[in-house]
């Protein structure tokens, strides 16, 4: 019996919304000039520090939304595959 082959990678507007989710934080910790800056403080901590820290939480946020975005994708990709499979059968 030959082995199934899994179905090639396609690229559909949710999987760039996981991409953004995902590559947004890098792209704004690793633009330092944007918050290299004291002002404005935010109880008595400067910029630069909570920017940073602020983005650990928005970080979190946008990954549980990838990861979400994912597991439905790819149920519903695995519901297709079963349904042109059982329509070919």
């Amino acid at each position: 019996m030959p082995e199934e082959k899994p179905p090639p990678p396609v690229v559909t507007p949710v999987r760039v919304i996981i991409a953004l989710c995902l590559i947004a934080p890098f792209v704004s910790m690793l633009w330092v000039s944007s918050y290299a800056k004291v002002d404005p403080d935010f109880i008595g901590i400067p910029f630069f520090y909570w920017y940073q820290m602020l983005w650990v939480l928005i970080s979190t946020a946008l990954t549980m939304v990838a990861y979400k975005l994912w597991q439905r994708d790819q149920r519903a990709r695995k519901a297709d595959s079963a349904r042109t499979e059982g329509a070919s059968s």
